[in-house]
């Protein structure tokens, strides 16, 4: 009985650390895994130990082994060095289309000083959001991945209109193009509204089931006394 009670002391334990190093609260955890937020308290004080899927994903959440949640000693990795490798690489995918444009411009200004390249740089902001909107679905960052969209709507429609401006005579109702954005960003905020609303039920169904979970055990342990 003592083993186990110091068994669930160690995971609350390196539970809480791993927790804290990443940045999030309980009731954030537990909306990610799909738990209440209770569970994760009951978790971290040692009154209880998720199942073996549940130790699954939380290893996956805080980038770990499983194991790791049984070490007496715990080598937690900062909130800020377990997201360097995402940030480097966004930087490094984002540099490479920023060379590519500035390699771009320069060869084509060689080539043909009196054309209007200044456009490369437009298309390149509208690659640098659809580079960070693949890793944002990847990496299911969903601010990024708002902020992704948003920005490729208004980018492409400020690309077509200048695109088309520059190369095409007699555009002069070009303006109306930018309202096309308005209904696109619209469906866009409802979907990550809708996002939240479906994590959020997945949360609640998960909640409910615990909860029936408890009380059949409960009742299980009245019949056996």
């Amino acid at each position: 009985m003592d083993n186990n009670i110091e068994i669930n002391q160690k995971i609350a334990k390196n539970l809480i650390q791993y927790r804290k190093a990443a940045g999030l609260t309980q009731a954030e955890v537990a909306e990610k895994i799909h738990y209440s937020d209770k569970s994760v308290s009951k978790w971290e004080s040692g009154n209880g130990v998720p199942d073996v899927y549940t130790l699954v994903q939380l290893a996956q959440l805080y980038h770990v082994d499983v194991n790791a949640f049984l070490e007496e000693e715990t080598v937690v990795r900062k909130a800020t060095q377990s997201r360097w490798p995402h940030i480097l690489i966004m930087l490094l995918s984002i540099g490479i289309v920023w060379l590519a444009a500035v390699f771009s411009f320069a060869l084509f200004e060689i080539l043909k000083p009196d054309g209007a390249w200044w456009l490369i740089y437009l298309y390149a902001v509208l690659a640098s959001a659809i580079v960070l909107l693949v890793y944002a679905v990847i990496w299911k960052h969903r601010i990024i991945n708002f902020v992704s969209v948003s920005t490729i709507i208004w980018m492409a429609l400020l690309c077509c209109y200048l695109t088309i401006k520059v190369f095409v005579k007699g555009t002069s109702g070009l303006w109306c193009i930018f309202l096309l954005g308005v209904p696109l960003q619209i469906l866009e905020i409802l979907w990550a509204f809708f996002r939240t609303l479906l994590r959020r039920q997945r949360t609640m169904v998960a909640v409910k089931l615990e909860k029936t979970a408890t009380e059949e055990e409960k009742s299980a342990e009245s019949v056996k006394e």
